[in-house]
């Protein structure tokens, strides 16, 4: 494990991060060379990334973390349930797959959710009736064999990719290490309850609210109805995880759900000051990297489509409706509709369709693929517009690229996203579900031959790379510093320890509430007895004036 941040690593000293000199005098000797190239596989710690969550967007996120960590020097081993697209050699990987019931259940689960909105609270909902499997596959993860041989490896630390699945918690637990939570999105009411951080529902939308800042009266009234429910979803959740923790993690000595809840030493979150709608208060422990899966440099992309969009000097427009809704699942009517506008238009289009031999139509001026380098896309000079369904890590690099949108939102975070979008003046956003001809050729319209739009864009992206680390860095940094500082519980808000009724000083408000309760008790009997006696002595006066 690295103990200070001084100690050169031999990736350091391959990259060049050291003085010139030195790396003349040990390429000089291969002898040494040799000796820090063994050093090199120990001097780095043993990090364990728990990436079960089944959605392939969250899942680029997570890897884009491992690598970084890899980079650094450390030695990463990843569990995953779904197969990477880009696989890291530096990576230990460790794919346990969904069974092809489980698959077939999924994929029609998704194809259910693509055919009407879900915003955050009916997704919850369905997490935990309907769509279980999502939370019952991370379960059986950690029964499986292949899973199991983690526990013969020390590990250092454990970074969970946290998506519905609390229980896993006890796999640090077992290992005895510090947890990182990898977020893939900003600080919602899950991840502010693991660090204390407060949420503050008077200025904050929470991520089922779509709403300007500062929030109306009737907004402001919406956003706590919402984070009530919210409330309600995560307390359910969290008699669900407590059942499957305590049936899975058996042993006498390992601490509560609620225990290792409480000591989760910090969270990376999806999420950057600028971008995310309002600006709200964060703890020490909460690191935001949004960006961490975008490249500083876009790499060379395949031939045919560099060649494709090269040729694009008319402009071309990238669509993509993200890695969890496939071609199939999409209403054909929309699809009809989409193809009729795209095919007549001027500029090219890169459309994401995963059934090749099935595609909505043909036309010379649409390139499909069932793949897609979105990031170097998004970077090439001739693309100037993303239609997107406004999925988190598509927004961040449209973003960051400084290219505007089309958003078509259509479930969880999706609206919420499309919504901050559309106030920031970087794009439109339709209904998917009702997209008509006429809305989705004026949209596109709108957002090409606007200028605002795409001067917004850039404005934004220049925003977004304007910070003091990168969003690597950050992670290099933070890890780096919970392992020198055994898991950094220094860092902790004193609210991660406390009851509800201590953390809203419930207590001491029902104390001044009886307080005064008793004194309106006390002055109103002491008043009755004053009257009591001046009217007794008035009456006694009264009837001896009478005799």
């Amino acid at each position: 494990m690295l103990n200070t941040p001084t100690i050169i690593s031999f990736n350091s000293i391959l990259r060049g991060e050291v003085n010139q000199k030195l790396y003349k005098m040990l390429a000089a000797c291969p002898l040494i060379l040799w000796i820090l190239a063994a050093v090199a596989s120990t001097d780095g710690a043993n990090i364990l990334g728990l990436y079960s969550d089944l959605s392939p967007s969250h899942l680029i996120i997570y890897m884009s973390t491992a690598n970084a960590l890899a980079e650094a020097g450390h030695n990463v081993t990843v569990v995953s349930i779904l197969e990477p697209k880009v696989v890291y050699k530096d990576i230990h990987l460790i794919v346990v797959p969904l069974t092809k019931e489980q698959e077939l259940t999924l994929d029609n689960q998704m194809s259910s959710m693509a055919k009407s909105k879900h915003d955050v609270i009916s997704i919850m909902s369905l997490l935990l009736n309907d769509q279980s499997v999502m939370v019952n596959s991370q379960a059986d993860l950690l029964s499986d064999s292949r899973f199991l041989r983690i526990y013969e490896t020390k590990f250092d630390l454990m970074i969970l990719g946290s998506f519905f699945n609390d229980f896993q918690l006890g796999v640090a637990a077992k290992l005895k290490v510090p947890v990182i939570i990898d977020w893939t999105t900003p600080s919602n009411i899950r991840v502010d309850e693991f660090v204390g951080n407060p949420s503050e529902i008077s200025y904050v939308p929470n991520e089922s609210t779509y709403a300007a800042v500062p929030m109306n009266f009737i907004k402001r009234a919406e956003n706590m109805v919402k984070q009530i429910i919210l409330q309600y979803l995560t307390l359910l959740f969290d008699y669900k995880f407590t059942r499957i923790y305590n049936k899975i993690f058996t042993e006498k000595d390992i601490p509560t759900l609620s225990e290792m809840r409480k000591n989760i030493s910090v969270a990376f979150v999806g999420s950057h000051l600028i971008t995310d709608g309002s600006i709200r208060p964060l703890v020490p422990a909460i690191i935001e990297v949004g960006g961490i899966h975008v490249k500083e440099n876009p790499d060379p992309l395949p031939e045919d489509i560099g060649q494709f969009l090269d040729k694009s000097t008319q402009g071309a427009i990238f669509l993509s409706l993200g890695s969890n809704v496939k071609s199939h699942m999409v209403k054909p009517e929309i699809v009809k509709t989409m193809f009729k506008v795209l095919s007549g238009l001027r500029e090219n289009i890169v459309w994401k369709w995963e059934d090749l031999k099935n595609t909505p139509g043909n036309a010379s001026n649409i390139l499909y693929k069932d793949w897609l380098p979105q990031d170097d896309i998004l970077a090439h000079s001739n693309t100037k517009l993303f239609i997107t369904h406004a999925g988190k890590n598509s927004m961040t690099e449209s973003q960051y690229h400084g290219v505007p949108m089309v958003a078509m939102p259509m479930f969880y975070d999706q609206p919420v996203n499309a919504d901050v979008m559309v106030k920031s003046g970087s794009g439109v956003a339709i209904d998917f579900f009702t997209l008509t001809e006429r809305s989705f050729r004026e949209a596109i319209k709108e957002v090409l031959e606007n200028a605002k739009y795409r001067q917004a864009a850039e404005k934004l992206s220049a925003l977004y790379r304007d910070r003091p680390l990168t969003p690597k860095q950050s992670v290099i940094y933070w890890t780096d510093y919970v392992l020198r500082h055994h898991g950094a519980p220094h860092m902790q808000s004193p609210a991660v320890h406390m009851s509800i009724i201590e953390l809203h000083n419930l207590d001491i408000y029902a104390l001044f509430l009886s307080a005064m309760v008793l004194l309106v008790l006390l002055t109103r009997l002491i008043g009755k007895l004053v009257l009591s006696k001046v009217f007794g002595k008035a009456k006694i006066l009264m009837s001896k004036k009478e005799q």
